[in-house]
């Protein structure tokens, strides 16, 4: 039995939010009980396998863009030096990213756009500006930075605030890298907090974030809550609750892991503010967090810095290659356009 000191820290101040108690009962008939009760769900083929795998071909074809002498079929090229910048081993955010055509092509697909509409009980949706993750396998030349178990809630909210969601781009089997879940650990996660406070822990700007001690595991181990790889295949969506801990491991064998990082969620909870921030993202090629309504983090675009010769990429001009045609799907999932 854990025994945790508890800490004082601010009680939940956020107002209700409107779909709080969606996912409190699992009384719905489908996948949606899993995420209720597991606190994840994958949603098998969501986007057919054949266009999975030509949008992993697309992104690997970005990759070899950058002419830096990365070739997908020599893992000798597997190295930052061959890379453009990315973070835990493969996840990337600079180079306007968010904007490439290939990953607004799949933020449109039906099946994808139907999940979280399924979800939400409406198809008037707007997705959030996130990245991609291409994680090489048999690296050599980076350190695996070992778990990171967090959620993407702040703890001063209660019920759910939002389902995050990972298409799945390549194979995804026990050793091909991927995401890891604190099975059960959403629905009991504010009787946690309720427990030992809620003192502030976050390590970057966005409130919904909080990073779990070594020590608070045990509590959760000891409800029953147990750690699961989330294994998939191309096409897969995966789908979680904001409030189960999770992390993400790299590639063991010889599988690359390929994703797109995929949030939608209603687009009448979007306020004329936070709209106008998004309209700004839009136009200037900018990333959001996962949230796509609110806390937007937004950030001028500034090159990131490569590791292997310590200043500014020249290439990281924060413009896609090939940026996405504003259609009128894509202005509405954008929040621009009205439905």
């Amino acid at each position: 039995m854990a025994h945790i000191k508890p800490k004082r820290g601010p009680e939940p101040v956020f107002p209700p939010f409107e779909y709080s108690e969606l996912l409190s009962e699992a009384n719905f008939g489908d996948w949606r009980d899993e995420l209720v009760t597991k606190g994840y769900t994958v949603i098998k083929g969501a986007v057919p396998r054949e266009k999975a795998l030509a949008a992993r071909n697309e992104a690997f074809e970005w990759l070899e863009g950058f002419h830096l002498g990365f070739k997908r079929d020599d893992p000798s090229t597997y190295k930052n030096e061959y890379l453009p910048n990315h973070m835990k081993g493969g996840m990337i955010h600079g180079y306007g990213i968010a904007h490439e055509q290939w990953l607004w092509n799949l933020r449109a697909e039906q099946g994808v756009v139907d999940a979280f509409a399924k979800l939400w009980g409406t198809d008037e949706l707007i997705t959030s500006f996130d990245s991609a993750a291409i994680m090489l396998p048999s690296r050599t030349d980076i350190v695996d930075a070992g778990r990171w178990e967090h959620i993407d809630q702040s703890p001063s909210r209660r019920g759910l605030y939002c389902v995050q969601g990972i298409l799945n781009l390549n194979d995804c089997g026990p050793d091909d890298g991927g995401l890891m879940i604190l099975e059960g650990s959403a629905p009991i996660v504010e009787k946690f907090f309720d427990t030992i406070g809620r003192e502030e822990t976050r390590t970057w700007g966005p409130v919904d974030f909080y990073s779990f001690t070594d020590d608070q595991h045990q509590w959760f181990y000891d409800q029953g809550c147990t750690w699961t790889k989330v294994c998939c295949e191309p096409g897969d969506l995966i789908l979680w609750d904001s409030r189960a801990m999770h992390y993400n491991v790299l590639p063991k064998g010889k599988t690359d892991r390929t994703v797109a990082y995929i949030c939608m969620a209603p687009a009448k909870l979007l306020s004329e503010e936070d709209r106008q921030k998004r309209k700004i993202a839009f136009e200037q090629y900018l990333g959001t967090t996962h949230v796509p309504f609110a806390a937007l983090h937004l950030r001028p675009h500034v090159p990131g810095v490569r590791v292997d010769t310590g200043l500014p990429d020249p290439l990281d001009t924060g413009i896609p290659r090939n940026p996405r045609e504003a259609t009128d799907r894509v202005l509405k999932l954008s929040g621009i356009k009205a439905y």
